[in-house]
């Protein structure tokens, strides 16, 4: 057994003290970065400096190994190295209001074209009414109106001079001009007109029709007189508010004038003010509690927003390319949205209700979004696709995307995009989507792959110094002594269940950090010691072992039975893990096994009640193929076997124990008993050759404190596989209690090698002819297989 014992220095890394030559990490340059992780460093590299369509980046790995954190630091640097990119506004369309037109300009021209678009509009407003009251347009008008009546007193005059001779006259009044009979010269009073026969009536109405033709003339020259009034006035009114426009836009265009977009727009603008000047000259409607005549004065004022600017795009303050990162990607967030508002009862919208979404906000820049919160809104990710695929981004309502029956809205231009997406996912997000959606690839073809963890050298040790220096400056803790920090790398190397790497889950060792912080401020230190690493080690354990605790105890009570001593056919103890949360501890468990006569070959009674997984009774199956391949080579085999995990109430999974309940069923067969002070764990194939598992180390503690609960002997132990030597990382009690022979840990290689230690009987070899030793073990297992053959055969003849 010696042969097979690990001595106490392969139980654990140790840290030699002369790899820091610090006494706290306050000597210590804090680290700006991450550790060891080049080959996503260098993927993300690649995916950020690439320019090429479809190169956007998706980020693999574990919550907790730095992945966002990293990314967002790689981003921001690369982000530093690009310009700020253009604003972008939303503007009025003059010819089609339904469709706004959308602009660009230099970073930060966006928000000076909206307040000085603002002003200038106002500036506008209040002169034109200045404008409209001067003496010289109150001349001009006056011009005008009185060539117009003088016009149309001589052609007044010209048309009764025509009309006398018909006996009719022509007279302005209220209603317009008129004509009116004349009696003795002078106009028929209406008691005169009654009285008139139908004969007189006749001969007036043909006396009419005849004036009207002979005046058709003159009328129409006065509806020329009239157009050409209208036409004067409208000139003037536009001659006069161009002035004012064109001066107070002057400004405008001294600034935006390079833009050809935007100086088209402004001249636009001009163009719909003087078009619409009637709009800008003082309403004289008094206040009133009408509610017609304030709707009335709300639309009056309504109609000045066609001259605002909806700043979409504001890089005012932006001094590079934009980092957007989106917590909740939902369609709107994402792709921008059209919002209405409530005008009695009445929803309503126009360009300035336009709203940006993550990908314009992002444009130019860089959008960061996590895979999951992106795929919980399928929408989204069927429109982030599109953006990519086409370069814009859409804004439309989701009703219109889900095919509903669209209200009447806008369809704002969309605007070009060139944004590098990165996602944040973990490994099987990534697997699905590469093998589902034929899209994925085509958009996302750099996978930068976060591990979780990395070489143990001195270089990745030195980094975690500095790593946890760089979290003393950045969240204001104590500085750590160099004690302290060695054992916060011991239990980043048990993190990753390995002595020769160190974990890459920074969120847990950082948990330690801020706990151990906790534990100094108690106790009133003044920098970190190994003591308040321990403190904080045990209680973030003891905060979610009661579960563990409840289950020694059943041990402690019997309830749960199991020998740590003595020796037991057919009997053996197994290791097994029981997660809960993000604890988990080594539970052992009695396993049993019966063989007996018949031909059913082995059955494992908790996969025959469906109480295990694939992968169980995959490690059950192999039993049979190794059975086989021993002893069934000559002879056909007739066995019945059935194993169990006594007192598991529920599920079972993983082939961790397939070689523990092959050493049973040998041992049932061979009629050896095993050692009951010594616990198993290990896969097994068909060949008999012991496979790695994993959670060695809870399993080893979890028997070491049933073997202490009922007294250490000296005998007890744990059997390993050989290749999981180096995932030992026990806590210092077992390796101590391993030091003074209270304890011994026992890698193996084969079956056979088990067995001797379990039994203290030689294995056995067999000859030329095939045959083992007498009194080795498959030398026993083999006599009892021809036997149990020999009984079949004696069953068959007294049948015949």
């Amino acid at each position: 057994m010696k042969k097979y014992e690990l001595p106490p220095n392969k139980l654990k890394f140790k840290l030699k003290r002369d790899v820091y030559d610090f006494e706290t990490t306050a000597e210590l340059m804090p680290l700006k970065g991450i550790i060891g992780q080049e080959r996503a460093s260098k993927s993300l590299d690649f995916g950020l400096s690439i320019g090429k369509p479809g190169y956007n980046i998706f980020v693999s790995g574990l919550s907790g190994t730095g992945r966002s954190s990293y990314v967002r630091l790689l981003v921001e640097k690369k982000a530093q190295e690009c310009p700020v990119p253009d604003d972008w506004v939303y503007v009025y369309n003059f010819k089609n209001p339904n469709a706004p037109i959308a602009l660009s300009m230099k970073p930060g021209l966006g928000k000076v074209l909206v307040d000085e678009m603002n002003q200038t509009v106002d500036i506008i407003r209040k002169e034109m009414d200045s404008a409209f009251a001067t003496k010289a347009y109150e001349d001009k008008k006056g011009r005008i109106i009185i060539e117009f009546q003088n016009n149309s007193k001589k052609m007044l005059k010209n048309i009764n001079e025509t009309s006398k001779k018909y006996d009719f006259v022509f007279s302005q009044t209220d209603r317009g001009l008129i004509s009116m009979p004349l009696k003795e010269g002078r106009p028929m009073t209406e008691e005169e007109y009654k009285g008139l026969d139908e004969k007189e009536i006749d001969e007036l109405r043909e006396r009419s029709n005849e004036l009207n033709i002979e005046t058709v003339d003159i009328f129409n020259s006065m509806k020329v007189n009239e157009e050409f009034l209208r036409n004067s006035l409208k000139r003037l009114d536009e001659e006069t508010g161009r002035k004012v426009v064109i001066f107070h836009m002057t400004n405008l265009d001294r600034i935006f004038g390079e833009d050809e977009d935007v100086s088209n727009y402004l001249d636009t603008v001009v163009k719909d003010v003087v078009a619409n000047i009637n709009k800008f000259k003082k309403n004289d409607t008094q206040e009133t509690n009408n509610p017609f005549a304030m709707m009335q004065m709300r639309n009056a004022e309504a109609f000045f927003d066609r001259y605002k600017i909806n700043l979409f795009v504001d890089n005012s303050e932006t001094e590079h390319a934009p980092v957007i990162e989106e917590s909740n990607p939902s369609y709107y967030n994402l792709m921008g949205s059209v919002e209405y508002r409530n005008e009695m009862g009445v929803m309503k919208t126009d360009f300035m209700q336009i709203k940006s979404g993550a990908m314009h906000q992002a444009n130019g820049g860089y959008l960061i979004l996590r895979a999951r919160d992106l795929l919980q809104s399928p929408h989204s990710w069927v429109a982030l696709k599109r953006a990519l695929g086409t370069k814009k981004a859409v804004i439309e309502s989701l009703g219109k995307e889900l095919g509903f029956v669209a209200t009447t809205s806008i369809k704002p231009k969309c605007i070009p995009i060139e944004t590098k997406v990165i996602l944040i996912g973990d490994p099987y997000t990534y697997q699905l989507l590469y093998a589902y959606d034929e899209d994925f690839n085509k958009f996302f073809k750099v996978m930068a792959d976060f591990d979780i963890e990395m070489i143990r050298n001195n270089d990745n040790m030195l980094k975690m110094a500095r790593f946890i220096a760089a979290h003393t400056e950045k969240e204001n803790l104590r500085h750590f002594d160099r004690k302290a920090v060695q054992r916060v790398v011991e239990y980043s190397s048990r993190l990753a269940d390995n002595q020769k790497k160190l974990s890459s889950r920074f969120n847990k060792i950082v948990e330690i950090l801020y706990e151990a912080d906790s534990w100094a401020e108690v106790e009133g230190a003044d920098v970190v010691c190994i003591e308040h690493i321990e403190k904080a080690i045990s209680e973030k354990a003891y905060r979610s072992n009661k579960y563990e605790e409840k289950v020694m105890d059943m041990f402690e009570e019997e309830i749960y039975l199991l020998d740590v001593d003595g020796e037991k056919i057919g009997e053996i103890n197994g290791l097994a893990i029981v997660g809960m949360g993000d604890y988990s501890f080594g539970k052992p468990n009695k396993i049993t096994v019966a063989t007996y006569k018949g031909k059913s070959g082995i059955i494992s009674i908790d996969r025959e009640v469906r109480a295990t997984g694939k992968i169980h009774d995959k490690g059950v199956l192999i039993l049979n193929g190794y059975i086989g391949h021993k002893y069934a080579q000559e002879k056909h085999l007739s066995l019945s076997a059935s194993i169990v995990f006594e007192q598991l109430y529920s599920g079972l999974e993983g082939d961790s124990a397939s070689s523990t309940e092959l050493y049973a069923l040998l041992s049932s067969l061979a009629q050896l008993p095993i050692k009951q002070s010594i616990a198993v764990t290990g896969s097994v194939n068909q060949r008999g050759e012991i496979q790695p598992i994993g959670g060695v180390n809870e399993k080893i503690e979890g028997f070491y404190k049933v073997c202490k609960m009922k007294k250490l002997t000296g005998n007890q132990g744990v059997m390993i596989p050989h290749q999981n030597v180096s995932n030992l990382m026990l806590v210092d009690e077992v390796v101590q209690a391993v030091e003074d022979g209270l304890f011994h840990i026992y890698s193996v290689e084969t079956i056979d090698q088990g067995m001797e230690i379990l039994t203290g009987v030689k294995a056995g070899e067999p000859n030329e002819k095939g045959e083992y030793p007498e009194g080795t073990i498959h030398y026993l297992v083999n006599k009892r297989f021809i036997e149990l053959a020999s009984d079949d055969k004696d069953e068959e003849s007294k049948e015949e």
